[in-house]
């Protein structure tokens, strides 16, 4: 089978078994299935194969961080400047530090550190989680359960990686 057509087997069926799972079985955990596939994508962004997985969930995590970070900074400081320069300051800072990570090979896929970031503070801010930035729980903490959404995400998109290679034609006379 063609490539392409792998690939959309592979992924579509696997991102609805995901769908199912966030949505459904694991929904008590809180886990966000768009969070997943930001991860899934940035994945295949990166080439696919095992150094994806060692590039860029590094990554997510280092930018959750940071996210986690600035909003936990602008939630300090707001209340002697103000939310949209507590912000801005805290913004500055964080991303100065995630980009200069970057230095690190392990911290160099920029984006997907910033998938990371921007995945925490959405999730912070449009669902209201602000006042749970210090919880334990995988539910209520953006960072924790924004990592853990992403690193499920990248190993499905490594997952459907391996499918669809198996479900690939070989030429005739080329042993699987």
């Amino acid at each position: 089978m063609p490539l392409l057509t792998a690939l959309a087997l592979s992924v579509g069926i696997l991102g609805g078994i995901a769908t199912w799972l966030f949505v459904g079985p694991l929904a008590g955990l809180g886990l966000q299935i768009w969070a997943a596939f930001i991860a899934w994508g940035a994945y295949y962004h990166s080439g696919g194969k095992e150094g994806s997985l060692k590039t860029n969930i590094p990554a997510h995590i280092w930018g959750a961080i940071l996210g986690w970070i600035a909003l936990y900074g602008i939630s300090l400081l707001a209340g002697s400047l103000g939310v949209p320069l507590a912000a801005g300051i805290s913004v500055a800072v964080t991303v100065i530090v995630l980009i200069m990570g970057a230095n690190a090979p392990l911290l160099a896929q920029i984006p997907s550190a910033v998938y990371g970031f921007a995945s925490v503070a959405a999730y912070a801010l449009l669902a209201g989680k602000m006042a749970t930035l210090t919880s334990a729980s995988l539910v209520d903490n953006p960072l924790i359960n924004i990592i853990v959404s992403m690193i499920v995400g990248a190993l499905f998109g490594w997952l459907s990686e391996k499918i669809a290679g198996a479900l690939v034609a070989k030429p005739a006379g080329v042993a699987a």
